[in-house]
Formats: structure tokens, C-alpha cells, sequence
């Protein structure tokens, strides 16, 4: 699949919660996870297999080659002020004929990617951070956080993060260019990030996929690379539990687990996986402790409320949707898609006022004029014949 103007992608970086796992080192001496350090966790890990630990720091994500700095000088004349270079370049990257890239499920550094004219998004992050600096355009990481998606019972959720590119323009506005399938919304809680940060990014997504090729060691080593980046990136602390987890070291994943809710005492992933190891392991207090954390989370988070209030409204309960969304709202007040389902839940409980009252604010809160007509369109089928008369 080529990637072009209208057709931009999303990788996401993922932590889900596991179920049991496959053990392989249950005949090595036990050791209490409390015991267990950060140093430990890198490098006296069982995971390394008595192997020497493979340095990853010279990997360079951002490498220039010459001939990506040719296209880039048959695409941009110096004439041009900074936006009329962004303007070029993304028609460059991303114009039907020209560069060419074409989407797959691998992680590239930009120059790998321009070599092989295909990767994710983390990859064609990468090579247009690498070509946007080198126009002089002043452009940096940013990291984005995706709503979590719970699972039906609400035991276990998938939590996301993906990475674009924020650049500050010397007009002093900011353009965002999003690899994304769904239109980069502005609601989304983003923050830029150092090229370390996304550095651990890389080699997260690296680790990931070396796990999941049953490629243990450079797994690990990746993990511990993206670490060694950054030890505040909570989810690469999970993926090395999961591995070693997987790997059948349960002191030194829950070591790794804890690790990972100490960076981030938010992490809902962190949380769920302790729980659930612990009650494999028969240690039920550690278990219960960290499942009661994990349901005092969710009951604090809107898109759980959320996801609780579409539950509700399709079992056709209109009062327990319209509570659970209110509590969403006053925990982030800026979706639209919030408004929206109270809007509809007031509707279906016969208060067409209020419905439309709802749908209206979806419209005030939407960021994107498509997403505005969407909720205009709404509103006009609420209005229905009646003039918008209750």
C-alpha cells in the first residue's frame, strides 16, 4: 500500500495485558523481585542467555544519506521561507509520484527507510523529522496518547501511544503532520518529546518485534537500549516483564512491572499485568491490592466512563448512559463524541430539548470543520420537521 496525501498511517506502540505465558526457567534459583534493581533488570537478566550485551547506542534513527539529501535539493529551493519549504516537502514524501513510500508493519531509521521506500509510521516519522530538519525547517518528536480500549469486561484494556512530527514555524504557528489513518484531532493529549524519548520509541518497537519472532535475546537487548534512552518510557519496562514473563522468570517480570509503575504510577498496563501475575503465582493480596487499583483507575478514567455510557444507551439504560457520560465529562470536557452519545441518550429518554442542546456543544467542541459539519448534520436530524420545537 503506497502511501500519498489522502492515505496517511499510524503504528501504534502497544502494551496489552497478558495471559499466562510459556515458562522455560523455572529450574534457575528464585529470586524475590524486591531484590531485583533497575541494573539488575539490564544487565544480570537471565534473558541475556550468558551472552555479551549487545550496544545499540550507535544506532543512529535520524542518519542523513547523500541521497536523501539530493531529493530533498531537487524538492526545495532556498528562495522559499519555511512554510513554503513544508508545503514542498510534503508534497515530495508523500505525493503520489514521487517518493513513493509504501506501508508495512516494520520500524525503520530514516535512512533504512528511504533504502527500502517502505515502513510504519514510526519509520516514515523518522525519515521526515531527518528531511524536515535538513531544509531547515525546525522540526521535532511528538508523542500522542491514544484513548485506551477496554475490553468488554473491563478487566484488561489496550493502551497506545504513536509519535508525530511537530514543527514551529517562523510565523510562530505550529503545523503537525500525522501519520495517521484517522485525522490527528487536537483533543488528543500530546506533548513534544527529546530525540532520546523517541530514540526509546525505536527500540521499544525493535524489542517488540523481536519478541513476537521468538527472537529472545535481541529482544531483550533492544529493551534494554531503549531503557538505557530513556528510563522514564514506562512501556518498554512492561514489554521487558512480558518478556521475561514469557520467558519464565516471574520475579524478574514483576520486578520489571513495578519498575515500570514507578516511572509512571498512572500505568494502567503496569497495574493489570502485576495483578494478574500475581494471582498466578497464588500471591491473592498482592493480586487483589492491584486489581482493586486497577478498578478505582478505570472509574477515573472518561473513556472507561465513556465506554460504560455506550453500554448502557445499546442495553438501552438511557439513565445510567447519561450519568456515566456526564462523569465523563467532567473528567475531560473537550470530546465531541462525549456530547454526542448525551445528546443521543437524552433523545431516546424523550427530552429532544436537551438532545439538541448536547448535540450542539458536540458541534462548539469539534476542532476539525468535517468533524463540525458530522455534528451540524446530527443536530439538523434532531431538529427534524418541527422547526426544533420540543
Amino acid at each position: 500500500m503506497r502511501i500519498g496525501l489522502k492515505q496517511v498511517f499510524v503504528s501504534l506502540f502497544s502494551v496489552v495485558v497478558l495471559g499466562a505465558c510459556a515458562s522455560s526457567g523455572q529450574d534457575l534459583p528464585q529470586v524475590e523481585s524486591d531484590q531485583i534493581s533497575a541494573e539488575m533488570l539490564l544487565d544480570a537478566s537471565p534473558l541475556a542467555e550468558d551472552a555479551e550485551l549487545v550496544d545499540l547506542s550507535q544506532i543512529d534513527i535520524l542518519e542523513f544519506s547523500p541521497e536523501m539529501a539530493d531529493f530533498v535539493a531537487s524538492q526545495i529551493k532556498e528562495h522559499h521561507g519555511d512554510a513554503g519549504r513544508l508545503q514542498r516537502l510534503l508534497y515530495a514524501v508523500m505525493g503520489e509520484d514521487n517518493f513513493e513510500l509504501i506501508y508495512d508493519e516494520t520500524t525503520r531509521t530514516a535512512i533504512a527507510t528511504c533504502q527500502d521506500r517502505r515502513g510504519n509510521s514510526l519509520a516514515f516519522t523518522n525519515i521526515f523529522v531527518a528531511m524536515a530538519r535538513h531544509a531547515g525547517i525546525d522540526a521535532y518528536y511528538q508523542e500522542v496518547e491514544i484513548p485506551p480500549l477496554w475490553s468488554l469486561s473491563g478487566e484488561s484494556c489496550l493502551l497506545s501511544k504513536h509519535i508525530n512530527v511537530h514543527m514551529k514555524m517562523n510565523s510562530g504557528m505550529v503545523r503537525v503532520v500525522d501519520f495517521n489513518i484517522h485525522d490527528f484531532s487536537t483533543s488528543q493529549d500530546t506533548r513534544v518529546i527529546s530525540d532520546n524519548r523517541a530514540r526509546a520509541h525505536y527500540f521499544n518497537n525493535i524489542g517488540a518485534e523481536h519478541m513476537l519472532g521468538g527472537d529472545t535475546l535481541l529482544a531483550f537487548n533492544n529493551f534494554r537500549q531503549g531503557v538505557l534512552e530513556d528510563s522514564t518510557f514506562s512501556p518498554t519496562w512492561i514489554k521487558l516483564g512480558n518478556l521475561s514473563r514469557r520467558e519464565g522468570y516471574p520475579e524478574y517480570a514483576a520486578a520489571a512491572y513495578l519498575r515500570g509503575l514507578e516511572v509512571d504510577e498512572d500505568s494502567l498496563v503496569a497495574m493489570s499485568n502485576l495483578a494478574n501475575l500475581y494471582q498466578e503465582q497464588g500471591q491473592t493480596e498482592l493480586a487483589a491490592h492491584y486489581k482493586d487499583l486497577v478498578r478505582a483507575h478505570r472509574m477515573r478514567n472518561p473513556f472507561y466512563r465513556y465506554q460504560l455510557a455506550n453500554e448502557a444507551f445499546v442495553n438501552g439504560d438511557y439513565e445510567s448512559a447519561i450519568q456515566n457520560i456526564k462523569h465523563a465529562i467532567r473528567l475531560r470536557d473537550n470530546e465531541p463524541r462525549f456530547y454526542s452519545l448525551l445528546s443521543f441518550s437524552y433523545l431516546m429518554s424523550g427530552d429532544r430539548q436537551a438532545a439538541r442542546r448536547w448535540m450542539k456543544k458536540a458541534e462548539s467542541v469539534a476542532d476539525q470543520q468535517e468533524e463540525k459539519e458530522k455534528y451540524n448534520y446530527k443536530l439538523e436530524l434532531l431538529m427534524g420537521k418541527d422547526g426544533g420545537k420540543k
